[in-house]
C-alpha cells in the first residue's frame, strides 16, 4: 500500500490555514462543496457533508478525530460515505495535516494520507486528487480563489 505525503508553503499564519481547512467557507471552496461537521477533539467524530447526485446533502467522508490541536496538527481516520460503498465501514485510511510556522506569515503544511485498509478504492486516486486539493487550498488562502476541481 502506498502512502501519500505532500508539503506546501502557504503565505499565511498556521491558525489561518487551520481555519481554512476546518471552517465552512474554506472547506466548501476546496473540498468539492463539502463542509466539515463534528467535534474536532480527540475521540470525536466528523463528517464531510456536501452536495451529491440529486440531493443537497450527503456524507462524502466520515471518521474519528485522532488529534486536533489548532494550528499544529489535525489527524482524522477516513471512511468513504455510505452512498459510495456498501462496505464503507471496513474501508479506512488516516489523514494528517501538520502545521509549522516557517517565517513571518508563512506556514509549512505537510499532509499525509496513510494507513490504508486493503482494497480501499480511493487510494488509487490520491496521487492526483490531493495535489489538486492542496493547491486549491493554497490558492484560496492566498488569493481568495480556489482552483477549478474538474478536469
Amino acid at each position: 500500500m502506498h502512502d501519500f505525503e505532500m508539503t506546501i508553503y502557504i503565505k499565511a499564519d498556521p491558525l489561518v490555514v487551520w481555519e481554512a481547512i476546518v471552517g465552512d467557507e474554506g472547506s466548501r471552496a476546496v473540498m468539492f462543496g463539502s463542509v466539515l461537521r463534528g467535534e474536532l477533539e480527540p475521540g470525536g467524530t466528523y463528517e464531510y457533508v456536501g452536495p451529491g447526485e440529486g440531493v443537497t446533502e450527503v456524507v462524502h467522508v466520515y471518521g474519528d478525530v485522532l488529534q486536533a490541536d489548532p494550528g499544529v496538527v489535525l489527524q482524522l481516520t477516513e471512511h468513504p460515505g455510505p452512498v459510495y460503498r456498501e462496505n464503507h465501514a471496513e474501508l479506512t485510511s488516516r489523514m494528517t495535516w501538520r502545521f509549522e510556522q516557517a517565517g513571518v506569515g508563512l506556514t509549512k503544511l505537510t499532509f499525509t494520507n496513510d494507513e490504508w485498509s486493503e482494497g480501499h478504492p480511493a487510494q488509487a486516486e490520491t496521487a492526483e486528487t490531493w495535489p489538486r486539493v492542496l493547491s486549491s487550498l493554497k490558492s484560496w488562502i492566498e488569493t481568495g480563489e480556489a482552483i477549478p476541481m474538474t478536469s
